[in-house]
């Protein structure tokens, strides 16, 4: 008898085993935890990224122009059109190619090469606008997204600029809106940053069409202008604006908004993108030509 109870295992071993598996269930707990913070973070982040590559899928900011129900059945159309067509990603700065059905010639269609200069409106409303100098002539074409007579959006050169509007290149140097009709595809590597074009055009000399010395422009260059229209803009500045809490509120969208309204049309959008991926790979790739 006292050879068994010898034999057997101190109780103090088996507390310490017990211990030890419990400190080490915890901090598989805690891992599998902080691992799914990461992953809800990572998540989040690639949601709210949706904001700037399909600014159009948020409601207007002015509070009397929403309308829940409007936004939601306008969101489905979008992702449907979007799957009729390919419209990649872009943004002002970015030189585009469209091709669109021609209404004054049934049957034909016609494809216009320029810079995007602005984007604006919410939904089905959205809108873009391409600028190109064609015979020495400006030429301006305001192109609705989701337009059904819009057969293609080519993203030519995919570019950001210093400002949100490139208005102001109506009055700037034709050379600055200048782009070749046959211009050729220019593809990034995959997971490459978007580019930011820091070029600053010169204007013409005044009289303008609107005054940019009024306007905050980091993609300009110096304007040569007298004291006088400096003063003149100093007087005219708000900036108090930014401590106007309900402006800003009304300006933008909140963050839980955000995550509400793309988590719905996210897994179609990651469809479209991952398609849209594969045929740009298709693209790089280059069969090789037989040896003679």
């Amino acid at each position: 008898m006292f050879s068994i109870i010898s034999k057997c295992r101190p109780l103090t071993q088996f507390s310490d085993v017990s211990k030890t598996l419990i400190a080490l269930s915890s901090q598989s707990t805690a891992v599998l935890k902080e691992k799914s913070l990461r992953e809800k973070d990572v998540l989040k982040k690639q949601i709210l990224e949706c904001r700037h590559v399909y600014p159009e899928f948020l409601p207007d900011p002015k509070v009397e122009f929403r309308n829940v129900i409007r936004e939601k059945l306008e969101r489905s159309d979008m992702v449907a059109r979007r799957t009729q067509i390919d419209i990649g990603e872009f943004y002002v700065g970015s030189v585009l190619a469209v091709t669109s059905s021609d209404r004054h010639a049934p049957g034909k269609t016609h494809r216009f090469v320029g810079i995007c200069i602005q984007r604006e409106g919410c939904g089905l409303r959205a809108s873009f606008i391409l600028r190109n100098v064609v015979d020495h002539q400006g030429v301006e074409i305001l192109y609705h997204m989701y337009d059904p007579t819009i057969h293609k959006v080519e993203v030519l050169r995919l570019e950001k600029r210093l400002d949100d509007k490139l208005l102001y290149l109506r009055d700037a140097l034709p050379e600055y809106s200048t782009f070749d009709l046959n211009m050729d595809v220019e593809i990034l590597p995959e997971g490459a940053p978007i580019p930011v074009n820091p070029i600053k055009v010169k204007l013409k000399p005044r009289p303008w069409l609107e005054r940019w010395e009024r306007q905050n422009l980091m993609g300009v260059q110096d304007l040569e202008l007298p004291e006088r229209f400096y003063i003149r803009a100093k007087e005219r500045e708000t900036p108090w604006e930014k401590y106007d809490l309900m402006k800003e509120y009304m300006r933008t969208i909140p963050e839980e908004e955000q995550l509400e309204i793309f988590s719905g049309v996210q897994n179609e959008l990651h469809k479209l993108e991952s398609q849209r991926k594969k045929m740009k790979r298709k693209r790089i790739f280059i069969k090789p030509s037989k040896l003679a």
